[in-house]
């Protein structure tokens, strides 16, 4: 059987769609959101998609590009992912090569690879010279079957708005959502100060849902928000939950969160996914109260080019 490794064509976006739900069942993937994440992608992120394809059928995905808006230089990621019932053929093998070799080429110094948490998966990592980092949490909510809890009395001066209100000036967003993703836990931090990426990437990003995603404003600033991602259908995800600064310590995020949810069960949504960094406490006992279940876990790998 011939297996090759080639550049993603548009034509390639349903069958992506069908690997990566087949690998990572807990992902909001759409056809829409890949064409739309690489079209969209700023030069500096050196974004490659690569697929893996055996005698006409594709069985494997990679994405490859740089960690552009980090302010640590040289970081790149390769995150291959192979059909569950297609292991063993040699194709993540041949993703990860041909991802190394083109982040080398546009001059990364370290490869960072989400792996799932599974002995065989680590076992790859680890054989090729990938070292454990942090771990993520992937959480499901039952929303169809599950309880919410009741949304509480707005305190004196909070107001609660949806993305969709912010279609004039979603600046105030971009900001908030710039100051939330610095403070994030992780192996490759980000600060982005580009309205016009964040604009393309994030705000008109396919999947990404104006009227479930909460903004809580306090005497009008806008404080904490949860973003949302569909799949159109009954996936629901939560792209971004977060607080500003000073603003942080009075529930706020859980207080969007709750809106949000709402908004999205009685939008006909019935599966809420999340993931969270393994470290971040404060968000996953918010999840926990919610009724977050982790389904999966990922380690975060990393090898030195050179």
């Amino acid at each position: 059987m011939t297996l090759l490794v080639r550049d993603f064509l548009p034509a390639d976006a349903e069958a992506w769609v069908r690997v990566r739900r087949a690998a990572l069942p807990y992902m909001v993937t759409t056809a829409e959101g890949v064409l739309g994440d690489l079209a969209s992608a700023h030069p500096d992120r050196r974004l490659r998609l690569l697929v893996a394809e055996q005698d006409g059928e594709l069985i494997g995905t990679a994405q490859v590009g740089i960690a552009h808006e980090s302010p640590k230089p040289g970081q790149g990621f390769c995150n291959p992912y192979v059909r569950p019932d297609r292991v063993g053929r040699g194709a993540g093998s041949l993703l990860l090569r041909r991802g190394e070799e083109h982040l080398a080429d546009a001059g990364a110094t370290e490869v960072y690879s989400w792996v799932l948490d599974e002995p065989s998966n680590r076992a790859f990592a680890e054989k090729r010279g990938y070292a454990p980092r942090r771990a993520a949490h992937f959480l499901r909510l039952d929303l169809a079957n599950g309880q919410l809890p009741p949304l509480p009395d707005l305190p004196a001066g909070v107001g609660l708005l949806s993305g969709a209100d912010f279609e004039d000036d979603p600046r105030p967003l971009f900001e908030a959502d710039a100051e939330v993703t610095a403070d994030e836990p992780s192996d490759v931090t980000a600060e982005f100060g580009d309205y016009e990426d964040w604009l393309a990437t994030t705000w008109r990003r396919p999947g990404f849902d104006r009227a479930l995603t909460t903004v809580v404003t306090v005497d009008g600033q806008v404080a904490a928000f949860s973003a949302a991602e569909t799949d159109g259908r009954t996936r629901y995800w939560s792209a971004m939950t977060g607080t500003r600064r000073a603003y942080r310590g009075r529930g706020l995020a859980k207080l969007a969160k709750c809106d949000s949810l709402h908004r999205s069960r009685a939008a006909g949504f019935t599966d809420a996914y999340t993931g969270n960094d393994a470290g971040n406490g404060p968000m996953l006992a918010v999840n926990r109260w919610f009724g977050y279940e982790v389904c999966a876990t990922e380690v975060r790998h990393v090898r030195s080019l050179g």
